[in-house]
């Protein structure tokens, strides 16, 4: 099993993030961070980098039954998402997959909640 599942499109950088965004809302997330790589790699080394931005989504009635399982978990909170471009016009969209995260944490409750949301942020990668 892979540790994210992902998806490459064509279209500009800031409108995949826009799609993405919008699919993540759909399936009840929001978005609690954004990091822009290519700014920060910038800013603290002096590097160019391409574009790439990780999204923390969350989707807060799953975050709070899964700590509500595990009361540690908040460690592997929110789920990442990551836009990158892979050259001009190309686009990659990759999720974490949850189930894979978690399958340290051995608690049955939790697994359910993974399984949910992993269907949840593949159904996103999905439908970009």
């Amino acid at each position: 099993m892979n540790y994210y599942f992902n998806k490459t499109i064509k279209g500009t950088f800031e409108d995949v993030i826009d799609k993405v965004t919008k699919g993540l809302k759909d399936e009840g997330f929001g978005i609690l961070t954004e990091i822009d790589i290519k700014e920060t790699l910038k800013k603290k080394l002096d590097v160019n980098f391409r574009k790439y931005r990780i999204l923390g989504a969350c989707n807060p009635p799953y975050a709070h039954k899964a700590l509500q399982a595990e009361d540690k978990i908040g460690t592997m909170l929110p789920c990442n998402v990551i836009v990158q471009e892979i050259e001009e016009g190309v686009i990659e969209v990759a999720a974490i997959n949850p189930m894979v995260s978690m399958q340290a944490v051995k608690n049955e409750k939790l697994n359910a909640v993974a399984n949910e949301i992993t269907s949840m942020l593949e159904n996103v990668i999905e439908k970009l």
